[in-house]
């Protein structure tokens, strides 16, 4: 019982967390009453806590009999986080939160919810959750998780310990493994380190520093009517009488063309041309126009091959564009393309590189969805929706691609992602919960077969770490979820692309040193230490979990 009462303290955090991820509506098929205790069932033993302990620790921070048996297992200091996580104000409002749940990606969470969090006759917590969720966002200010909890339908909130510990035990199983393969990076980039480069053979240039180059930004409307679709693209143009290289940054899910400005203007500062297309069926846009009742879903599965098709025609247009406008005439150079991009855009840009959707993988992967810890998998298993055709989303004039945090798992795979050619760098965060560092990144850089292939790993890096605060944000972004020290991870992606970029595609290898453990290793810093590896092998990764 012991072991029992230990794994239901992670449980009820799990739980408690992942009843702000599977947010909410249907309201009037339950009477107004609230769950007066958390009972957590395994077989025929069964432990509970009233709601009541809960709310006399909030409101004094005293420990009565019930949650004291508890205290001695999670200790104080995650009490006094279980308290401000149970009051912090959840910030969407009961639009929003209804909007979501009524698309496919929001059902699938509250599924999945559901079979662990049940009511008092230990059935699928699938509506009630939607209930006590929609009945706590009627006034903003009491949108928290204790209110949540006093507004579930029913006398108990039941916590299902034979599906959550499955799910505590899966947890634990991928965070283990996570941090062996993370420790084998970190030891193989500081074991390079000392028989690559020296530091005193490296030019002594801070890449993260802004370049030489005075640059003019303009913004241009796309049309392409071939897809009756439009949408705006910003264009750096380094201020230079010769043709120089292209640059298109592909943003996220949610994100638009302000998450990367900072480094569009810094490749731009180098000489690039940096052009920042923005996805209209993904963007900021979008998800705003779902929560607010106009869009009916997170995104359609089209966007999966519309995101390539936008930076295909932009190309298309900066053809055009260099030889019948003045701006442009005489500046870019078509011949030296190289892509950025992050999340769905990681996606995008590994597409665009000659990676293939593989609906065998999509297929063999998606159907146990609502049991994955992978978030992702939400998105990539959309993809499953579309026509089982060959979809051409690849471009000759890519010359190399940075992927930061790509979702490729599924709607890739290994036979897939080997099909890239081309140089490519993966930068990962270890302490991303969207796109897991080991499923989405690490395992698929053992799939590549590239020549020239990069794994960058920021050390408690998150999904969020790399991009910029927006003014457009949709949905504001919880610091704790951010993480630590997001502008050392930007600083990162600054070092780090310019040197990528220079070598790969304006071919100056001069640039190459700059491409070494040794090198990142002499700008790593904590709190986010960075390691750099150019191989790694299925094998030695699973000699890592032994």
């Amino acid at each position: 019982m012991t072991y029992l009462l230990k794994k239901q303290t992670i449980l009820l955090k799990i739980v408690l967390r992942l009843f702000t991820i599977g947010l909410l509506p249907v309201v009037s098929a339950y009477p107004a009453v609230g769950a007066e205790r958390i009972e957590f069932n395994y077989g025929l033993l069964e432990e509970s806590i009233p709601i009541s302990s809960l709310e006399t620790y909030i409101r004094t921070g005293k420990v009565d009999n019930d949650l004291a048996v508890y205290r001695k297992y999670v200790g104080n200091q995650q009490l006094t986080q279980l308290r401000k996580a149970l009051t912090t104000p959840i910030p969407l409002t009961q639009v929003e939160v209804s909007q979501f749940l009524y698309t496919p990606i929001g059902e699938r969470l509250l599924t999945s919810l559901g079979k662990v969090i049940q009511t008092e006759s230990r059935i699928s917590g699938f509506y009630a959750i939607r209930a006590a969720l929609i009945l706590s966002a009627v006034e903003p200010k009491d949108f928290t998780l204790l209110n949540v909890l006093k507004k579930f339908p029913a006398s108990a909130v039941s916590i299902n310990l034979n599906q959550g510990l499955g799910i505590v035990n899966a947890l634990q199983d991928l965070v283990n493994q996570t941090q062996s393969a993370v420790a084998f990076i970190n030891q193989k980039s500081q074991q390079k380190a000392s028989n690559t480069y020296t530091l005193n053979s490296i030019p002594k240039l801070d890449l993260a520093k802004s370049g030489n180059f005075r640059f003019l930004k303009q913004t241009i409307i796309l049309n392409d009517l071939s897809r009756l679709r439009q949408f705006p693209v910003d264009v750096y143009l380094p201020v230079t009488q010769t043709p120089r290289p292209i640059i298109v940054i592909s943003h996220g899910l949610g994100s638009d063309r302000t998450s990367f400005a900072y480094l569009a203007e810094h490749l731009a500062s180098y000489g690039f041309v940096v052009a920042v297309p923005e996805h209209p069926g993904s963007n900021s846009k979008q998800i705003q126009a779902l929560l607010s009742g106009i869009a009916d879903r997170v995104t359609n599965p089209r966007e999966f091959i519309d995101r390539p098709l936008d930076i295909k025609f932009l190309l298309d247009e900066l053809t055009r564009l260099s030889k019948s406008n003045s701006t442009f005439q005489g500046r870019l150079n078509l011949d030296q393309v190289g892509v950025v991009g992050q999340s769905f855009g990681g996606y995008t840009v590994l597409a665009l590189a000659g990676a293939k959707i593989n609906f065998k993988q999509l297929k063999a992967d998606c159907p146990a969805l609502e049991d994955t810890l992978n978030v992702s998998l939400l998105l990539q298993c959309l993809a499953i929706k579309l026509p089982n055709t060959e979809y051409n989303l690849s471009d000759s004039r890519i010359k190399a691609a940075i992927a930061i945090d790509p979702v490729d798992s599924s709607i890739f795979g290994k036979a897939s992602l080997s099909q890239i050619k081309i140089p490519l760098m993966i930068v990962s965060g270890s302490a991303d919960t969207i796109a897991p560092a080991l499923l989405e990144q690490i395992q698929p850089f053992t799939w590549l077969t590239t020549p020239n292939k990069y794994l960058a790993l920021i050390n408690g890096g998150t999904h969020f770490s790399t991009i910029a605060e927006s003014s457009n944000e949709v949905v504001p972004v919880a610091r704790q979820v951010i993480g630590s020290s997001p502008a050392l991870a930007r600083r990162y992606v600054k070092a780090l692309s310019v040197p990528f970029f220079e070598t790969y595609v304006a071919e100056q290898p001069s640039y190459l040193p700059y491409l070494s453990p040794d090198y990142v290793n002499a700008i790593s810093q904590q709190p986010l230490p960075l390691s750099l590896i150019k191989s790694l092998t299925s094998e030695q990764l699973q000699e890592a979990f032994k």
